[in-house]
């Protein structure tokens, strides 16, 4: 039994707040419970002592209020009990979560430890410059695959100025079809005209005889085959 409350084994100890707790808690709820029913007495002993004066039964009523006045001094110890338990079960409650909260960061405080003893802050640095490193050597990578290779690159202007130019001879060429026909077809006429080759004027007044047209015609072939 000593050891329970000045030693024992880890376990124990650990368990003992809890254990503390549950039994304080037990115990605060069987003293309200006593309290309860010493308040229920009181409550029945003064109403049996109005009884009692009303009927004019002195020696009666005087007895039932004695008997409240004890079930009052009960009631008054068992609620400084409680109170005094209560103060106790919040403290230890307060101490517990102490603990525990000093564990916790105990537990933390070594795993930080623990973590930190791998890098410092010289091998932090090594590591963000070789990053960076291998960032900038990746952008430049990138940068030199979409690079233009060969012929691939063309100028905007020279590709503007060669369409400009296939628009102009694009409406050139609808402007020749949109001409009439006519138009033309007049030329060719003229140029069939200047080939033919030229007759004699023959006056209609003076008759011309076969002889003389055939020798007419004959003299205009031979001048036009330069004979």
């Amino acid at each position: 039994m000593w050891g329970y409350f000045f030693g024992g084994n880890s376990q124990q100890k650990k368990e003992l707040p809890k254990k503390a707790i549950v039994e304080l808690r037990e115990h605060i709820s069987t003293l309200n419970k006593k309290k309860n029913h010493l308040q229920q007495q009181m409550d029945d002993q003064d109403q049996l002592a109005r009884k009692y004066v009303s009927s004019k039964q002195t020696t009666l009523a005087k007895n039932a209020l004695k008997r409240k006045k004890g079930y009052e001094t009960n009631l008054l110890k068992v609620e400084n009990q409680i109170e005094t338990l209560e103060t106790q079960l919040v403290s230890i409650e307060g101490a517990n979560l102490n603990l525990e909260t000093m564990k916790a960061m105990k537990q933390g405080a070594k795993a930080m430890k623990q973590i930190h003893g791998e890098y410092d802050v010289d091998k932090v640095e090594d590591t963000m410059d070789e990053i960076r490193e291998q960032v900038e050597l990746a952008d430049e990578i990138s940068e030199a695959i979409s690079r233009p290779v060969g012929n691939e690159y063309v100028d905007e202007d020279e590709l503007d100025q060669e369409l400009a130019e296939l628009e102009n001879e694009n409406r050139e060429a609808e402007k020749e079809k949109a001409k009439p026909q006519k138009q033309q077809q007049q030329p060719a006429a003229v140029h069939k005209e200047e080939q033919l080759p030229s007759f004699p004027t023959v006056n209609k007044a003076e008759p011309v005889s076969q002889d003389d047209e055939d020798e007419a015609a004959l003299k205009a072939l031979q001048a036009e085959m330069g004979l």
